[in-house]
């Protein structure tokens, strides 16, 4: 924070708490000049308002809580960039990545000033690691079998992965519909948890990086919906297929089936995860396509990656 937005907002505080000094002590006193209880001169719909004080217990309650915000406002951060007695804070709020994170931890359990949020972390790992550590010392092929296990993966992919795939793991438009079993690197138990742990980069640059002129794509893409199934014309698909011949099948193979170790998609079932129509066809195909799913395993920790992919195999493994 700017010195200036550091000043403003600890002027406009005291003057806020001086005001509400201010203003108790002038309507605590009597300055109406009729005396108390007697009658101010005003009544309506035979309701006659008199001279009375403000009540004791209301008076003594907005000095306490005057005194509280003072006393809070000296021990904790609060006003501008003022640090608190206390040098408490919520959490590391200026680092910008992981590494600095972690290094902002070690630094603050260094000078015996950890955050709130770290202390509920390291809270948290204190009671909740031992049951994480007994989930990794589980096979998947056993964990998939665990109600509780299953339970505690659901909230870990409604806390981190539902922003992209959706709280029901369907994905949408270049996100991954996770309850099918349309798998870009493999959908075996090892497959997803690499894919965790590791991330993926998948990437096919414009037109492959082959040598297909702009005039070829439409029956490419006419081909690519031959391979899946669709109705297609019949001899704009062969002129589609001498194309694909070009070195597409090095990536999606001769018959189009993909290949899980390179991610390349499978052309001929009917999973698309930029769109199936001619147009989103073509248009992955003149552009290209990137897709980036970060590794978790830094994040996380292979504790509850191990548990999230016992999860992740169950939505398309009943």
């Amino acid at each position: 924070m700017s010195n200036f937005w550091s000043i403003w907002i600890t002027v406009l505080t005291i003057v806020v708490i001086v005001g509400c000094i201010v203003i108790l002590r002038v309507m605590s006193k009597n300055n109406t000049g009729v005396e108390e209880g007697e009658s101010m001169g005003h009544s309506f719909d035979g309701i006659e308002e008199l001279n009375n004080p403000l009540p004791k217990w209301w008076s003594y309650m907005f000095y306490i809580t005057i005194v509280f915000g003072i006393v809070y406002l000296v021990m904790y951060p609060g006003l501008g960039n003022y640090k608190g007695l206390f040098g408490w804070t919520s959490s590391n709020q200026s680092v910008r990545s992981l590494d600095e994170s972690k290094a902002a931890v070690e630094a603050a359990k260094a000078e015996n000033r950890l955050s709130q949020y770290d202390r509920e972390v390291a809270h948290a790992d204190e009671k909740y690691g031992p049951i994480f550590a007994a989930y990794l010392a589980t096979p998947l092929e056993e964990l998939v079998k665990n109600e509780e296990a299953l339970k505690v993966g659901g909230r870990l992919f409604l806390q981190n992965c539902a922003q992209c795939h959706g709280s029901d793991a369907r994905g949408s438009k270049g996100f991954p519909n996770l309850t099918d079993n349309a798998w870009l690197y493999g959908g075996e138990l090892a497959d997803i948890k690499t894919s965790l742990m590791n991330g993926r980069n998948g990437m096919m640059p414009p037109k492959g990086g082959l040598p297909i002129e702009d005039s070829e794509i439409k029956g490419l893409a006419e081909y690519v919906v031959k391979l899946s199934g669709g109705e297609h014309d019949a001899a704009l698909a062969g002129q589609g297929q001498a194309s694909y011949m070009k070195g597409c099948f090095a990536c999606h193979g001769m018959d189009g089936t993909g290949n899980k170790f390179m991610g390349a998609p499978n052309l001929t079932d009917n999973a698309w995860l930029y769109g199936g129509s001619r147009g989103a066809i073509e248009e992955s195909i003149k552009y290209g396509r990137a897709g980036v799913m970060p590794a978790w395993k830094d994040i996380l920790g292979e504790e509850k990656v191990h548990v999230l992919t016992a999860y992740v195999y169950s939505l398309s493994n009943k």
